[in-house]
């Protein structure tokens, strides 16, 4: 039976994408505004067919232009975190590639980024430009892949290299928990085989590891049949990175995020 009820919910997911095509079309010369107002209803929508509650404890900062910096578990982040806070994120160059979905996602006000080298100067040039003037809070997950969504991975510090630069950004720590749809904990080796989307070779020894690998398409349909489950974001309080170098940058908001995260992920009801 749960197999047949994730079917069904297979097609509306991607009757409801297929929806947006036109919208998103006719929506796109009212400016990133209008995207990204467009980007909430859509996610809103993909997370009520998908089973995701989405919590979110403390608050944003008020300032603006406004950088949250977190830890990265899967896609879902994707419809989560546009229906938490409104806002749009810098997301991976290779999603831009998945038919259908890379076209509209970008459509939705997502920044996709390259992690070329030979792509730096130019990527740092986009963000700094895309973050200026925005009213709405934008992301990056410096990790530059997906976790097990049990450990946070060392942060990537090309990923500061335009706040290096004097990019007149607030940064706000922000720590992303999966749980039950209930609320409770996931342990680490079904978090690993069940919730992420990651890949094995990328993990560090002795992490949790996933018994089968899935494509995004995959793993969507497998948490449909699991029935959904919870994201919580968890705001932490700017910090201040002034004199810091890149290098610095990614270390002191990665113990930040990484040390939280610990904390957090074993408690219940939190």
């Amino acid at each position: 039976m749960k197999k047949v009820v994730a079917i069904v919910k297979f097609i509306l997911f991607w009757l409801w994408v297929a929806l947006q095509l036109p919208v998103a079309l006719a929506l796109w010369p009212f400016g990133r505004q209008v995207c990204v107002w467009h980007a909430k209803v859509v996610m809103f929508v993909v997370s009520k067919i998908g089973g995701i509650r989405v919590r979110v404890h403390g608050k944003l900062a008020d300032v603006r232009p406004l950088l949250l910096v977190g830890n990265h578990i899967s896609v879902f982040e994707f419809a989560a975190f546009p229906v938490a806070f409104g806002g749009g994120f810098f997301g991976k160059h290779e999603i831009s590639k998945i038919p259908i979905i890379g076209w509209l996602t970008k459509r939705l006000g997502v920044i996709f980024v390259s992690r070329k080298a030979s792509d730096a100067a130019k990527m740092v040039q986009l963000i700094d430009r895309q973050m200026s003037g925005v009213t709405w809070p934008m992301v990056i997950y410096p990790e530059g892949t997906t976790s097990n969504g049990s450990i946070v991975l060392p942060f990537k510090s090309s990923m500061f290299d335009f706040i290096e630069k004097g990019a007149n950004i607030a940064v706000q720590p922000m720590v992303m928990l999966y749980r039950s749809k209930h609320g409770n904990p996931i342990d680490d080796k079904t978090m690993a085989n069940d919730y992420a989307y990651f890949d094995n070779a990328k993990m560090p020894a002795g992490a949790a590891l996933c018994r089968r690998e899935r494509s995004a398409a995959g793993q969507l349909f497998h948490i449909l049949e699991l029935g959904g489950f919870m994201v919580e974001f968890h705001l932490l309080p700017p910090v201040d990175l002034a004199g810091l170098n890149r290098k610095e940058m990614a270390a002191k908001l990665h113990h930040i995020v990484e040390n939280k995260f610990m904390e957090l992920k074993e408690k219940k009801n939190v």
